[in-house]
């Protein structure tokens, strides 16, 4: 949900924008009090100074906002005016920025778990909702439309027998007043049906007067009409849609109003990244959870320093305008932003004080890319899916739920798709791989996903990898425990070619297996 605003034009070029609307639940009184803790802030709890990511906001906000007030009022029972520091600022980034760091913007969850047409309750999108819903006014309309026919039909057979009856209405009385069975009898001189014998048997005499022969004869002709357009109904799929999307609009102009919740996309992640110059950096965490940023790409990975007893986990080469990823061991995501990252050659800065990494739990995966570039990420229990970078960014310090993961569980390292490389290459603990098709695993944005790989009690997913269905290649070490890469293709690779969540086969390289990969 986002507040409503507009930009006032002031004099000589000058400009300031005025909040006239809030979302749902925050006040004024909330916004100006977000503003005042972002630049004026306090060190967090247990600390004695300002964290590197308050310094960096304080910096931003100050950089951006000269002043700020509340001028609510009788006549206007919202109204909050932001001046800018410059006018030379473009307006829609000062919102932006303004945006993401107030509740300016909120969000409202909404539990889109629903009963479909199969009866089971499953998480649905928008899209797919109003489609099953589409699907079902469609099959409720031919439903309909069918018992409608069955009746009118039914009707038109009881009229046409009344109106042969009507045309030998002495005949009939006779029948009926002489037969020892006027029911056999009417059905052999007229050739009615039991229905229509047995209808002319129960109506009264009256009612095969003349004026009732009018009113039956206009009735048949309203209802032959009426078939003619069911039946016009159900050999038509157009119409049907046609039909559909009349009743909808007509149910909307009957009951909708106007919609007075302001829906759009949320706002860009990066937006406190506008005032920070766009620079090329390598940033660099350590197995303990050190991290740092040098200028520039194509660095030396030689030339990285750490600690003792440390060792890098990941060299990332991003931009400080942008963020990377981190996972913990319990499948949550963080997200740092590159302009929050301290730079300079030393050990940098523990990554605990960037984020909140949640209690127990450690950083043991990182990973960079743009918000459309996907993913095949999976744990060590064998489960794995496909997301999207933007589905793990986070914008809490204390990150997001992504993969959902067993106790004793971690997550291996996210390996972004790549053209040509069609097939998911698995391999277990004890030297088992699996590849099958890339198409066999589901796209979710969070979860625990499927089955790559069957795994016996006690092993565990080891490595995943990209590769074709002609060629996998695999890391190792062999016995002087130099690196080593093998590859596997032709026979050798037909017997490890499966379906997912099969068990896969022995690798038969004498290798130490450690991943799976290209020789590059």
């Amino acid at each position: 949900m986002r507040a409503r605003w507009t930009v006032e034009e002031l004099a000589r070029g000058q400009w300031r924008i005025a909040v006239t609307e809030l979302p749902f639940g925050v006040s004024t009184r909330t916004v100006l009090e977000d503003i005042e803790r972002a630049t004026n802030p306090k060190p967090k709890e247990g600390k004695k100074t300002l964290a590197q990511d308050q310094i960096n906001l304080k910096t931003v906000l100050l950089g951006a906002l000269d002043a700020v007030r509340d001028e609510s009022d009788k006549s206007s029972p919202v109204r909050i005016v932001l001046e800018p520091k410059s006018s030379r600022q473009d307006p829609a980034e000062f919102m932006a920025l303004m945006l993401a760091h107030t509740r300016l913007e909120a969000s409202l969850p909404v539990n889109l778990v629903m009963l479909g047409r199969d009866g089971r309750p499953r998480s649905k999108n928008l899209r797919q909702m109003l489609a099953e819903w589409i699907e079902f006014r469609v099959e409720t309309v031919t439903r309909r439309t069918r018992h409608r026919l069955g009746e009118v039909d039914r009707r038109i057979h009881i009229l046409e027998g009344r109106q042969l009856a009507l045309l030998s209405i002495d005949k009939v009385i006779r029948i009926i007043r002489n037969a020892d069975d006027p029911k056999a009898d009417l059905i052999a001189e007229f050739g009615l049906t039991e229905v229509q014998a047995d209808d002319i048997l129960e109506i009264r005499l009256r009612q095969l007067a003349r004026l009732e022969g009018i009113k039956i004869e206009n009735e048949l002709k309203s209802l032959k009409s009426e078939r003619k357009g069911l039946r016009g109904i159900l050999a038509d799929t157009r119409v049907r849609e046609d039909l559909v999307v009349s009743e909808i609009e007509a149910d909307a102009a009957r009951f909708g109003d106007r919609r007075r919740t302001l829906i759009e996309a949320v706002a860009p992640t990066t937006a406190a990244s506008r005032s920070v110059p766009d620079e090329p950096i390598t940033v660099t965490l350590s197995r303990n959870g050190w991290i740092r940023s040098r200028q520039g790409h194509g660095l030396d990975a030689a030339q990285f320093g750490w600690k003792a007893g440390d060792a890098a986990l990941a060299i990332l080469e991003t931009r400080t305008v942008n963020g990377i990823v981190v996972l913990d061991t319990g499948g949550r995501a963080y997200t740092i932003r590159g302009a929050e990252i301290p730079g300079g050659r030393g050990d940098g800065v523990p990554v605990t004080t960037l984020i909140d990494v949640q209690p127990g739990a450690r950083i043991t995966q990182a990973l960079c890319g743009e918000p459309e570039q996907r993913f095949l990420v999976a744990g060590t229990g064998g489960y794995g899916f496909v997301a999207a970078f933007d589905d793990m960014v986070a914008r809490q310090r204390a990150g997001r739920a992504f993969m959902t993961l067993e106790p004793g569980e971690e997550p291996l390292a996210p390996v972004p798709l790549a053209a040509g490389l069609d097939h998911v290459a698995a391999l277990s603990s004890r030297g088992r791989l699996l590849v099958f098709p890339l198409a066999e695993v589901r796209e979710v944005p969070r979860g625990r996903g499927v089955i790559l790989i069957g795994l016996d009690e006690g092993e565990t997913l080891s490595a995943i990898g990209l590769a074709t269905a002609t060629r996998v290649v695999l890391h190792g070490t062999n016995r002087l425990g130099r690196p080593a890469i093998v590859a596997v293709e032709g026979d050798e690779l037909a017997k490890h070619l499966r379906r997912r969540a099969r068990k896969g086969s022995l690798v038969a390289p004498k290798l130490k297996l450690t991943g799976i990969g290209r020789e590059a």
